[in-house]
């Protein structure tokens, strides 16, 4: 039996309990949901499911169905950038080798989204090499409308133009990521100086993506992050870079986050350093070597 595929679509929606349930019985109609992360400041949901491809492309087009029905960007406000109601949209391989996979079904997923509920659709990730996320949402809806409006870039799928309602759908194939916040005490400039020090273009941590947000509901500030490959730059030095490069700017490191589900090995390594194990790795882990 093949491997299950993953999914972490992210939503735009964050406080309203009952859209978010709506989400959820969409998105767990066919494909197995796993985890549900609702965070009110970013007033965005992500939302972590596995299922074969089938199962995946079905239950994603209900979710999207669902935010497109009830999510309207045009009174939306939030910290989180976004263009979409069904924002991002990811399919994930729990492998490596199985990538092609991914991008098989992540590309029928968008075909389908553009052609039956037609939304615009962009790829992104393998799909699109060299364009993520942020090459279309870094300065929000309205300005990815106008580059739409002045021919620099189209739809892949779906209508020509953003819906005034919905936005656009990113949707893309990925190597598996970790999304996690470290939340600060202090000013909102010192969590984009931190985010600039830890981010791999501003010379940090390589493929560390981080945004310093503002928190107001929590009365805190955030450094945002997307950590794309966690062999190369660890949890737990990338916590240690964040304290001390906070409390240099005088803001108190308050809590970590951990948005949706990370790879086992991620925890081992972080357990590992700090524990000051020698060669402390996945086959050390008793329940991981009984799935082997």
């Amino acid at each position: 039996m093949p491997r299950p595929l993953e999914s972490v679509p992210n939503f735009s929606e964050g406080r309203d309990r009952a859209t978010i349930d709506a989400l959820a019985e969409a998105l767990g109609s066919g494909a197995r949901l796993l985890d549900v992360h609702a965070d009110e400041d970013h007033n965005r949901s992500v939302f972590t499911l596995v299922g074969s491809e089938d199962e995946l492309v079905e239950s994603l087009l209900a979710g999207i169905a669902c935010a497109a029905e009830r999510i309207d960007l045009r009174r939306h406000e939030g910290a989180h950038p976004r263009v979409g109601a069904a924002d991002v949209v990811p399919v994930v391989p729990l492998v490596p080798e199985e990538l092609e996979r991914a991008c098989f079904c992540a590309r029928v997923l968008a075909e389908r989204v553009g052609a039956e509920l037609g939304l615009p659709v962009f790829l992104y990730g393998e799909l699109a090499p060299g364009r993520g996320p942020a090459f279309f949402r870094s300065r929000g809806l309205n300005a990815l409308r106008q580059r739409v409006e002045a021919g620099e870039l189209a739809p892949d799928f779906g209508p020509a133009r953003l819906d005034e309602r919905s936005g656009a759908v990113l949707v893309g194939a990925r190597r598996p990521l970790i999304a996690f916040n470290v939340n600060l005490r202090g000013s909102l400039e010192a969590a984009r100086e931190v985010a600039r020090a830890v981010r791999e273009r501003d010379g940090g941590f390589p493929g560390v993506r981080a945004l310093g947000l503002d928190l107001p509901r929590a009365g805190l500030v955030q450094v945002s992050m997307n950590v794309e490959d966690y062999e190369a730059a660890a949890l737990h030095e990338i916590v240690e870079r964040v304290t001390r490069e906070a409390e240099a700017l005088g803001a108190d490191v308050v809590g970590s986050e951990l948005v949706g589900l990370m790879p086992a090995g991620a925890a081992v390594a972080a357990a590992g350093a700090v524990l000051r194990i020698d060669g402390f790795d996945a086959s050390h882990v008793l329940e991981l070597r009984l799935l082997d």
